[in-house]
């Protein structure tokens, strides 16, 4: 079923809005899993939605029907890549932010889960980043591998291997930073 492009300004504003309403959440979650912290992923968020309003209507036309969250999702992977990009120009020291929030729990399963946890976002971040990408995509926002290959602009095959790949290349890296505990013994 293909939708009739609005016919006025107030039309588009309106599907807009609805766009807006429904990928909030998801546009806010990736840029949080890409930055790490709150305030740029809020930035990221609104830069996003913006640079989305301006070519709304193109997208929309070109769009053909098919949903527009992979397409918001690009254009958040694309400011979150210029982000970093500035970023490495002016370097900043490291925080932490999950030691920062974690509160002592008493429940040594809660414990154990925080830090298993903790080592597979941390391998996550040593990922190459079409991998960590992929994997945010997929587990943190639920898009499946179409909507995954559409944001990334891949095929739905090349999508389904880049996966399997970053799934088994954390694996390794969980796995091996456990291994090297032992080693150095």
């Amino acid at each position: 079923m293909v939708e009739l492009l609005p016919n006025n300004k107030s039309e588009l504003d309106a599907r807009f809005t609805e766009l807006y309403r429904a990928h909030l959440r998801d546009v806010y979650s990736y840029s949080y899993y890409r930055v790490g912290n709150h305030h740029d992923a809020e930035d990221l968020t609104e830069q996003t939605f913006l640079q989305a309003y301006r070519h709304f209507e193109r997208a929309m036309r070109e769009s053909n029907g098919r949903p527009l969250r992979p397409w918001l999702i690009r254009i958040a992977h694309n400011l979150a890549a210029n982000f970093y990009r500035d970023r490495s120009r002016r370097p900043e020291s490291a925080i932490d932010d999950a030691d920062l929030v974690s509160a002592p729990h008493t429940t040594e399963s809660l414990v154990e889960g925080r830090e298993e946890l903790a080592a597979v976002l941390a391998g996550v971040q040593q990922l190459p980043d079409d991998r960590r990408e992929a994997l945010i995509m997929r587990f943190a926002l639920g898009m499946d591998n179409r909507e995954i290959a559409r944001a990334m602009g891949r095929t739905d095959g090349a999508t389904k291997v880049l996966l399997h790949r970053a799934i088994r290349q954390l694996e390794g890296i969980v796995s091996g930073s456990a291994d090297k505990v032992g080693d150095s013994a």
